[in-house]
């Protein structure tokens, strides 16, 4: 048995209260005047002395405002505008400093949702990894199995806590969602063609759904696998696999249609028909990098005996086929759209391309280049020093592609990684280890009454 140690439950503790810390001191920073977003704006360009890559907020800053305007509706509506082409150069102004304030406004909540649902997607992406193993018989990952079953315990917080921020939003306690103002609904033909679908009512109850499955799967799977253990029989296993197979045929249909309302809708003038695929790639890949660390790390410990190079090889194999497959996707739906130069499409790369070219092309150097380079190597994925630095740069750099999923549609060009991006990350690191190490000193680390449990003990090639 496992036992999670003071010094790794005071760690997750403190990364809590820092992170706890630096949230509670973006919030209460975030301006609540137009006067104070422009004040904002001006110290920053003060103070970096050049405030115009990040889109200062000036009059003369059309073509980058423009790229943000086709997508956020909401702040001509909220001031009346009724007629594009007859609005005085005051009504401008206010226009211009209603949309800097709601930026600014949305960035700590941006920065808290972000890792709220970086963290939740791991736990997701582990499930599904989970669930493919069990429905698929796999004899090698019996072994690592209450390591996966650890690591899901998070889900249902996780997500609660996404549901918490998504209702919210739904009150109107941000600009996240910009489809759920009945203002911005009011002066938006497109969004009014959609609101059948993005009403809020219905997107709360569909997140409800989702969530109420992925748990209930997680906590059955979870009963039958330690009931295996002491069973005469191997009843419980045929259970698991079961549930699993009819869970996987829920999951790839609830993980797209939670994509599309809890990350596309954020901008609900662009959809891509790739994005659920986009998404589950990066959260698969996420989840079997983070099985990969607590499996080194418990091994570091002593523990995970019967895991061996062979197991964590197999992960690092994964790890390598999956971000190859993530960058087919991220390079299919950026090639299309490119190609295509439709301009309600394109204006999605534009901005992510203008105004967050670090990040955006940053987290493909993270995401591909560096794990093709470096897990291209058979023996690299045998030697474990190597399998944690790739795999620490991997979820940084799909934390990055969550950035900058979100963070363009809810803050446009004001952005930056501040106090409270990095305490939203702690915050959720803290609580991630916490829950996750907690529950995997509940019981074994090996399924020993799983009946491929052998199988995966001698997995040796």
């Amino acid at each position: 048995m496992y036992k999670f140690t003071n010094k790794l439950r005071n760690l997750s503790i403190i990364l809590m209260v820092a992170g706890f810390l630096g949230l509670t001191y973006g919030f209460l920073t975030a301006p609540k005047t137009i006067k104070d977003a422009q004040a904002v704006v001006d110290d920053k360009h003060h103070g970096d002395g050049h405030g115009a890559s990040h889109g200062e907020a000036t009059p003369d800053s059309d073509h980058k405002e423009s790229h943000t305007d086709d997508k956020h509706h909401h702040q001509a509506s909220a001031h009346g505008e009724q007629d594009g082409n007859d609005h005085s150069q005051e009504h401008g102004g206010d226009h211009h400093g209603e949309h800097l304030l709601h930026q600014l406004q949305n960035k700590p909540w941006a920065a808290l949702y972000v890792a709220a649902f970086f963290f939740m997607m791991i736990a997701l992406g582990t499930l599904a990894f989970y669930a493919v193993n069990r429905a698929a018989q796999a004899g090698w990952s019996p072994a690592l199995f209450r390591v996966m079953e650890g690591i899901t315990a998070y889900l249902l917080p996780g997500a609660l806590i996404v549901f918490v921020i998504l209702g919210l939003s739904g009150m109107h306690f941000n600009h996240l969602f910009i489809w759920m103002d009945p203002e911005v609904v009011a002066h938006d033909k497109l969004i009014q063609g959609k609101v059948g679908f993005l009403n809020v009512p219905g997107f709360l109850i569909r997140s409800l759904i989702y969530i109420s499955g992925w748990v209930t799967y997680r906590y059955f799977s979870r009963k039958f696998s330690l009931a295996q253990d002491k069973a005469q029989d191997i009843s419980n296993h045929k259970k698991n696999f079961r549930i699993s197979a009819g869970f996987l045929v829920f999951f790839i249909v609830t993980e797209s249609m939670m994509s599309w309302d809890w990350i596309m809708s954020i901008d609900p003038h662009w959809f891509s028909t790739l994005f659920g695929w986009y998404v589950f790639a990066s959260m698969f890949v996420s989840g079997i990098t983070t099985i990969a660390l607590i499996a080194i790390y418990l091994k570091s410990k002593g523990y995970l005996e019967k895991v061996n190079d062979s197991h964590i090889h197999d992960l690092g194999k994964f790890m390598f086929g999956v971000s190859i497959f993530w960058t087919y996707l991220w390079f299919s739906q950026f090639m299309l759209i490119w190609y295509s130069n439709i301009p309600e499409e394109v204006t999605y790369f534009i901005t992510r391309i203008e105004d967050y070219k670090i990040p955006f092309f940053g987290m493909v150097v993270m995401n591909f280049i560096f794990p093709l380079l470096i897990l291209m190597n058979s023996d690299y994925k045998r030697v474990n020093y190597i399998i944690v630095m790739t795999g620490i740069v991997v979820l940084l750099g799909h934390y990055i592609d969550v950035f900058n999923m979100i963070m363009p549609s809810a803050v446009g060009d004001q952005w930056f990684i501040g106090i409270a991006e990095i305490g939203g990350f702690l915050f959720f690191l803290g609580l991630f280890i916490f829950i996750v190490f907690k529950e995997i000193s509940k019981a074994p680390l090996h399924a020993v009454g799983d009946p491929l449990m052998g199988e995966s003990e001698r997995f040796h090639y």
